[in-house]
């Protein structure tokens, strides 16, 4: 879904689709966001040393490994990106703004594909 989710942005982006731009850019960074592994804190402090314990140096050193999300969770975070823009845009109508409504209503159009089964 990934792949797929950022061939169709190339896409919009030569084609200049600031519609489908904004919808699939948000949704990679939100599964972006879903595969950043918790970071963990620590309660020592290492005032006044220059040496962090357990501190890895070198090439590559600050690399964390991600999360590898499933077919199914990719189509969650998706499908909640849909119900996002449907309940603003359902906000925006209450308010007497059409256009935000209407835009966001676009991106969720944009994004609903991606939530059916790959066959």
């Amino acid at each position: 879904m990934r792949t797929s989710l950022r061939d169709d942005l190339r896409a919009a982006l030569k084609a200049r689709d600031r519609v489908a731009i904004s919808a699939l850019r948000s949704a990679l960074a939100a599964i972006d966001n879903a595969e950043a592994v918790p970071v963990e804190h620590s309660s020592g402090s290492a005032a006044g040393n220059e040496h962090v314990a357990g501190a890895a140096a070198g090439l590559g050193a600050a690399e964390a490994e991600r999360r590898h999300l499933t077919e199914a969770e990719l189509r969650s975070i998706v499908g909640n990106e849909v119900r996002e823009r449907l309940a603003a845009a359902e906000e925006y109508e209450q308010l007497g703004r059409a256009d935000p409504a209407e835009r966001l209503r676009a991106e969720a159009d944009v994004l609903s594909p991606y939530l059916k089964p790959a066959v």
